[in-house]
C-alpha cells in the first residue's frame, strides 16, 4: 500500500485537566500557516484573559518541509511548549497548532508536574479531536445513465472506494476518490460492470483527506 502523506486535524479537540485545583485547558485547531496559528492563540488568550498561561505548540507544513514552534508562555522554560511540541510529533501531525491554558490553583506544581499536566491536557484534547491522513489518490468521475448509477456505487462501497458526489442531470455524474494502489483495479471494475459504457475520468495526484467524510486537500 502507499504510505500516507501526513496526518491532519479533521475536527478539533478541547479538554479540561485538573491537578491540584489547576486547571488545564487545552485546545487543537487546524492551521495552514504561522499566522493563522497565531491568530488562533491570540483567540485563546483573549477567551482566557484571566489565566496565568497560555502556553502554545504548532508544526505547519509536510514531512518534507516542516516549520514547528513553541512557547511557554511564562512556565519554566521546556516545562509546557516543548513537550507539547512532542507529543504533536508523536501523533504525526502537521498543520496544527495546540493551546494549552492554565488557571493557577494556588499549589506550584514543580517541573516535573508540570510536563506532566501540560502533556496530558493536550493527550486529552487529541483524544476529544477526529484526525485523518492525507494521501496520493485519483479523483475518478463517471457520467452513466440513471439506471447504471447505482450498480457503480454499490460496486464503489464494496471496494471500500469513498463518494465525492453526486449530480443528476440527463445523466448521473459520479465522483469518487481512490488511493493510488486502488485506481487500476477500481477503473477496471467500473469499465467491467458498465460494459464500457462508463468511461472513467481520473485525475492523478490528488491529495485528499481520507477521514469519515473525504475531501481534497488544498
Amino acid at each position: 500500500m502507499a504510505e500516507a502523506v501526513h496526518k491532519i486535524l479533521i475536527t478539533p479537540g478541547s479538554s479540561d485537566v485538573e491537578v491540584k485545583k489547576s486547571h488545564f485547558l487545552g485546545a487543537l485547531r487546524a492551521v495552514k500557516s504561522e499566522e493563522e496559528a497565531r491568530a488562533f492563540i491570540d483567540e485563546i488568550r483573549k477567551k482566557h484573559y484571566d489565566a496565568r498561561h497560555n502556553c502554545f505548540a504548532m508544526r505547519i507544513g509536510t514531512p518534507s518541509s516542516v516549520f514547528e514552534k513553541s512557547g511557554d508562555d511564562g512556565e519554566p522554560q521546556g516545562t509546557a511548549g516543548k513537550p507539547m511540541l512532542e507529543i504533536l510529533k508523536g501523533a504525526g501531525l502537521y498543520d496544527v497548532c495546540a493551546v494549552v491554558t492554565r488557571y493557577f490553583g494556588g499549589t506550584l506544581l514543580g517541573t516535573g508536574g508540570l510536563v506532566r499536566a501540560y502533556s496530558d491536557s493536550l493527550k486529552e484534547a487529541l483524544s476529544d479531536s477526529e484526525t485523518a491522513e492525507i494521501t496520493r489518490g485519483c479523483l475518478v468521475v463517471l457520467s452513466c445513465g440513471y439506471g447504471l448509477a447505482e450498480k457503480l456505487k454499490r460496486a464503489a462501497s464494496n471496494m471500500g472506494v469513498k463518494s465525492m458526489g453526486e449530480e443528476y442531470a440527463a445523466e448521473c455524474t459520479l465522483k469518487f476518490i481512490v488511493r493510488e494502489e486502488a485506481a487500476p483495479a477500481f477503473t477496471a471494475k467500473i469499465t467491467e460492470i458498465s460494459n464500457g459504457q462508463a468511461v472513467p475520468e481520473v485525475t492523478e495526484g490528488v491529495l485528499f483527506a481520507d477521514g469519515t467524510k473525504p475531501y481534497i486537500y488544498e
